[in-house]
């Protein structure tokens, strides 16, 4: 078994085979994975029933892995029935997880349309579709580089 937190198989390989600047996409239940991803992404759905398994574990499980020098949330809307006046719950539980894992990272909220095409690269290797149902749980990481001394 491997040492890191993260032993998913599928994972761990496109994670090893990524490089710097490449993105990762990790998507609530409701974001459609089959048709808003790059030409080269490979999706792993990890969606077993509502709410299982939710977006911060697979992106504790992620960071325990691989160096991460971006992080990349949907902006919220402000006006519509999806409408938060605030910040997501969920965003909180991210800004945790970054912390513990050592990482100093500001959330970057990009508008809806933007976000899309932002996943809509080249550069887009993965997607992992979770089950989570808090709204905008949408998360997408930029692989960084491992420094060594």
């Amino acid at each position: 078994m491997l040492n890191s937190q993260l032993i998913h198989p599928t994972i761990s390989r496109i994670l090893g085979e990524a490089g710097h600047h490449a993105t990762i996409l990790i998507a609530d239940g409701n974001y459609p994975a089959s048709s808003k991803r790059g030409p080269r992404c490979e999706l792993v759905s990890l969606n077993l029933m509502p709410g299982v398994v939710t977006c911060n574990q697979v992106l504790q499980a992620i960071l325990s892995a691989i160096p991460i020098e971006a992080v990349s949330t949907m902006m919220t809307e402000t006006s519509g029935p999806y409408a938060l006046e605030s910040d997501p719950p969920v965003w909180a539980d991210y800004r945790a997880s970054l912390k513990n894992a050592g990482l100093d990272l500001e959330l970057q909220p990009i508008d809806k349309w933007k976000f899309y095409e932002a996943v809509a690269t080249t550069d887009h290797v993965l997607t992992v579709q979770t089950a989570d149902t808090q709204r905008y749980a949408n998360i997408l990481l930029t692989v960084g580089v491992r420094m060594f001394p």
